[in-house]
């Protein structure tokens, strides 16, 4: 019942102000010449979509820390990257391992955000993962992740990062794990104009209607769009209806002449998600203008 009354009540907004909207990235921070980004935070070497991960990613050198958002049940926009806690390296709030029967059973969109911040998705050993470093650590809110991550960049003086965000969303998924992509943008929007970082953020997805509604309405803002199909460049490009700051693939998907499309389209290129030393260097020498890895430390 809090999701349908909340969510309608936050429709009803959701079509303000688009005029003072369109004017609030004036201009954007100049993109790295080569982006290296950390997957998720470079969940090969620690606990995925944390803090703790993108303060680690910084520390590596990387140019950008990707992560993924929901929305949980009462509003709030959570980094995650799956709609439920992930049992697969989650404990309970009492420390204890969640049944298999149940690996579906919390879903964020169905909780409120003081239930989510109770689960540890650090502690657990993770075998997909064993050069990760364990800890206990909580799914963060987006507000407090910039916050976080904006106090510590200014407190060892370290380089502004971009901020590569993906809107986790599906027409499928509306109503049951997901809002409407109308209210997933403005919820994402608000925080990121108020904690001022559009200038160094992209926006991507796999939902197309998410970074449609971002280009329509806050046009100077970058977007990415994600695809892994076997359908062509132009006809990808063509589904989205629009240019999009920057192309990116399934790094299986992309050839010489992938790259060249995107480049004489004025499209820049970064492959995901690329896990070895000889992946990445020959997509490098190929001509992409970045990479996207769980494990940064083979970016640097």
């Amino acid at each position: 019942m809090r999701n349908s009354v909340y969510m309608v009540a936050l429709a009803l907004s959701v079509s303000a102000s688009c005029s003072a909207q369109k004017a609030l990235v004036k201009e954007n921070a100049p993109y790295p010449k080569f982006d290296r980004e950390a997957h998720r935070g470079g969940r090969g070497l620690m606990p995925e979509n944390t803090i703790a991960a993108m303060k680690h990613a910084i520390d590596l050198g990387m140019e950008t820390i990707e992560m993924d958002l929901h929305i949980t049940g009462d509003g709030k926009v959570i980094v995650s990257h799956d709609e439920y806690v992930n049992p697969l390296f989650s404990l309970t709030p009492d420390g204890a391992e969640i049944p298999k029967e149940d690996a579906k059973k919390y879903v964020l969109y169905k909780m409120t955000y003081a239930e989510i911040a109770k689960f540890d998705v650090g502690s657990k050993p993770y075998s997909k993962f064993p050069e990760q470093k364990k800890m206990k650590v909580s799914m963060p809110l987006l507000g407090d992740l910039i916050d976080e991550v904006q106090a510590y960049l200014k407190s060892t003086g370290k380089k502004q990062v971009f901020y590569n965000i993906e809107t986790k969303s599906s027409a499928a998924g509306d109503g049951t794990v997901n809002p409407d992509a109308e209210t997933f943008v403005k919820l994402t929007m608000d925080i990121l104009t108020a904690k001022g970082i559009l200038p160094y953020t992209v926006i991507q997805s796999f939902d197309k209607r998410t970074i449609q509604i971002i280009n329509k309405k806050f046009p100077n803002v970058r977007t990415s769009w994600l695809v892994d199909n076997k359908k062509t460049t132009a006809e990808n490009l063509t589904e989205l209806g629009y240019k999009p700051y920057i192309y990116s693939p399934n790094y299986k998907m992309v050839t010489a002449e992938v790259i060249k499309e995107c480049h004489d389209r004025g499209i820049k290129i970064l492959p995901w998600t690329v896990n070895t030393k000889a992946d990445i260097d020959n997509l490098k020498a190929m001509g992409v203008d970045g990479i996207i890895t769980d494990y940064p430390n083979l970016l640097q």
